[in-house]
């Protein structure tokens, strides 16, 4: 598959390249050279950015507190 350099230095992936490797808008690729080639690598989050990536998604009706209760139980009296 070809690209075409624009004159910033950009260039567009492929639609079928990134269907096929998963790269989705927003994601970040790593670039470097190998033996006079230009390499491109999807990064991974971090554990944060994967935290950050997450965080707000899951909707409770019942506070921090009560869902912790639900899944762990009362305390055992000591």
């Amino acid at each position: 598959m070809l690209s075409t350099v624009s004159e910033k230095g950009q260039i567009t992936v492929p639609k079928r390249l990134r269907e096929r490797l998963g790269i989705h808008p927003g994601d970040r690729l790593e670039l470097v050279e190998e033996a006079g080639r230009l390499v491109a690598t999807k990064t991974v989050l971090d554990g944060g950015g994967l935290v950050d990536a997450v965080y707000g998604i899951l909707s409770l009706d019942v506070s921090t507190d009560e869902a912790i209760r639900a899944l762990r139980g009362e305390p055992d009296p000591e």
